[in-house]
């Protein structure tokens, strides 16, 4: 959501939409069965509601700006505002809070304090030789230099740390805001899918939800897919929570969709929605925390008070706790703590001995050797002797502390941000390039971070033979190219599609899914229309859908045929899927038996030579249930996705980005094949084709 401020106005034109902001909030805040009985209750049901908020569960708003206008009066715009940036002065206050520094400052002081003190001439007054090192004349006045110049260091060192802070988040909040600005959600306008910026959607949008995404608004569901949501954010709970129309249908803002997909009816947008008004509290919370703070000072400042205490079991008053969490120290600043606190407790000792060694020297030299009597008339002489010694042992302590290190760190810190700049590399704060400087390990991900995350279909194996270029759609029987499109086109997710190049001569612009993006492209190079498709088995008409998880490896879509019986299209990782299949097409269209030895001479001729050139492989199946066998038991997942029939293998590419071919880490050049080996040789392998010999192969192409 984009920070910017919004003031939520209700005006009697919230009347035109037959349902109240107030009313959608309440709604909101229920769950479960407790909100389906609500909506049947007030709406009759979800197509009520959106009558109700004046939206088509099909067709979506119709995008007009006044209509538009219309809706962010009545429900508020979909924007949350920033949190206040801290100020150019408590950041200074914060970098004064250094221990290092602190012990600087005191020392200084004192020293600079003492500095403007001159002893008198203690042997006009019989009072004895000034024995123990006296200054001389010139260094007395010029004893202030050294305090001051400790208190310039200290101040270097803050002013340099705070301006670097507040640059660093200026640059980090415009970044954001322009991250803000470049998100987008997929709505339904107009009969269209279309991407809006998170600030435009309104109440009443028809937003499309699947697999990843992160809800920008509050909903109703409208039509589900296997629908789990991760609604951790805002309940706590781990558990992942299933979203259907009879059961629960609240969709709520900053949570997760891990599995499934589906639309929801827009309900709640901005300060309005859940995550909204969590923020909204947590804000209030804090500004009367401080209201509170403020008064008791007023109020401690004009006469004492007595604060009851509650009493814990053994009667007594417990003590309340008000100091605030002290924030977490990095490495560099737990060391260099540690370094101050030696070299202070050092330094202590030894000042405390020169001072005790001082006294010695003068009371054995002045009573002792000279011979000078004691008289109350010198003992103002010989204060002033004892506190000549005390500046000495300040001396020893100022000099034992290194002023200049807090700010030799810091200006190396600083260096180390401008040139990591350079690299465009955005470094928030001073102690992330300390904290990047230990690190002796990168994991990092491969699919567009590595790679350019533009992926095509390069290789096929179909109708018994394995295509290293892309085939003619003469050469591949209709059966079998009818059944590749047909499930291409409903087995990949409705957000997923291919459009048209944004400028003259460039490439088609991939939305969704990149996998799925390669699927539907490999039939836009087969001369077939995928959007037909499509329009014949609208999202709405799909039986069922097994979205694709970390278990399963796999996504599949149940289409109920006019007959009553059911067709069944899967696609996954090729390693996953051919153990399922019991048949496979062949080059006449028909399906033979596939047995274990074709499965493992099928992997070792086709799919591991698609993985030593670094291409990911994904399996075609599909699975007919005749109306013969009955009604199958949908719930039991083994038994629906066993006795797949293979339609064909894919290799689809990922070039490597040419940026990763060679990495420069302190100073030094090194090649990625090492990295990537010790990147992906540890890690569980999850995604479609994620076999060890593509990796392999993918290090080679980085190295």
């Amino acid at each position: 959501m984009a920070n910017n401020s919004f003031c939520v106005s209700i005006t009697n034109r919230e009347t035109e939409f037959s349902c109240s902001l107030k009313e959608l909030r309440l709604l909101m805040e229920l769950r479960g069965t407790e909100a389906v009985t609500r909506i049947q209750e007030s709406y009759g049901d979800v197509k009520g509601l959106c009558a109700r908020l004046m939206t088509s569960p099909v067709e979506g708003l119709d995008g007009s700006s006044n209509d538009i206008n219309r809706r962010k009066q009545a429900f508020g715009q979909n924007v949350i505002p920033s949190k206040k940036p801290k100020t150019f002065v408590q950041l200074v206050w914060e970098a004064l809070q250094d221990t290092t520094l602190i012990i600087l400052m005191a020392a200084a002081i004192f020293s600079l304090c003492l500095s403007f003190y001159n002893l008198p001439n203690a042997e006009t007054l019989h009072c004895g030789s000034a024995a123990g090192g006296v200054a001389e004349e010139g260094e007395t006045e010029a004893g202030w230099i050294e305090g001051a110049a400790i208190l310039l260091s200290v101040a270097c060192v803050v002013l340099v740390t705070a301006f670097n802070d507040w640059s660093k988040e200026k640059q980090f909040r415009g970044l954001q805001n322009r991250i803000e600005q470049e998100q987008k959600f997929t709505v339904v306008r107009r009969g269209q899918v279309i991407q809006i910026n998170l600030s435009e959607i309104v109440a009443g949008d028809i937003a499309q939800v699947k697999y990843g995404d992160l809800l920008p608004a509050d909903g109703v569901l409208i039509q589900g897919n296997d629908l789990k949501i991760d609604e951790s954010s805002v309940t706590g709970e781990s558990d992942h929570v299933k979203k259907s129309l009879d059961k629960d249908p609240m969709m709520l803002s900053g949570t997760h969709v891990m599995e499934g997909s589906g639309k929801m009816v827009v309900t709640g947008v901005g300060v309005n929605s859940q995550t909204g008004i969590i923020f909204t509290l947590l804000c209030a919370s804090d500004d009367e925390k401080k209201k509170k703070k403020k008064r008791r000072k007023e109020k401690n400042s004009v006469a004492p008070t007595v604060e009851m205490k509650p009493l814990d079991e053994d009667g007594e008053a417990e003590k309340k706790k008000t100091n605030p969490p002290k924030k977490e120290k990095t490495v560099l600043q737990e060391k260099l703590t540690k370094l101050a606190n030696q070299i202070g407790k050092a330094g202590l000792f030894m000042s405390v001995l020169t001072v005790l060694i001082l006294i010695a020297r003068f009371l054995i030299d002045t009573f002792w050797s000279q011979g000078v009597p004691w008289s109350k008339a010198c003992l103002p002489i010989y204060m002033q002797f004892l506190v000549n010694f005390i500046i000495i042992g300040v001396t020893v302590l100022v000099v034992a502390v290194p002023e200049g290190l807090p700010l030799a760190v810091t200006i190396a810190l600083a260096y180390s941000v401008k040139k990591m700049m350079k690299d465009n590399n955005l470094v928030r704060h001073l102690d992330a390039c300390e904290t990047m400087g230990n690190a002796t390990t990168i994991c990092s991900d491969k699919t567009g971070t590595l790679t350019t995350n533009r992926m095509t279909v390069v290789q096929t194996y179909m109708a018994g033979r394995h295509y290293l270029m892309m085939p003619e759609p003469d050469l591949i029987p209709d059966k079998i190219l009818d059944l590749l499109i047909q499930g291409i086109g409903v087995n990949c997710a409705y957000t997923t599609k291919i459009l048209p190049p944004e400028k003259e001569g460039g490439l088609p612009r991939q939305v969704g899914n990149k996998t799925e993006c390669a699927l539907l492209g490999l039939t836009l190079d087969l001369h077939r229309d995928y959007q037909t498709v499509r329009n014949e088995f609208p999202e709405e008409k799909l039986f069922k859908v097994y979205t694709f998880n970390s278990e399963r490896k796999s996504m599949s879509t149940v289409l109920r045929n006019h007959d009553g019986s059911y067709r069944m299209f899967s696609k996954g990782a090729s390693e996953i899927l051919l153990m399922k299949c019991c048949k496979i097409l062949t080059a006449s269209g028909g399906a033979v038996v596939f047995k274990p030895q074709n499965r493992d001479n099928l992997v070792k001729t086709v799919i591991e030579p698609m993985a030593s050139e670094g291409l990911r492989t994904i399996c075609l199946a599909y699975r007919d249930f005749p109306t013969a066998d009955g009604e199958p038991e949908w719930d039991n997942e083994g038994h629906i996705l066993a006795g797949l029939t293979c339609i064909a293998v894919v290799g689809i590419e990922d070039p490597v980005r040419r940026e990763v071919l060679i990495v420069q880490f302190g100073g030094k050049v090194f090649s990625c094949v090492s990295l990537s080996l010790e990147l992906w040789l540890w890690c569980v392998f999850l995604g479609f084709g994620s076999l060890l010999w593509g990796q392999v192969k993918f290090a080679m192409a980085c190295g």
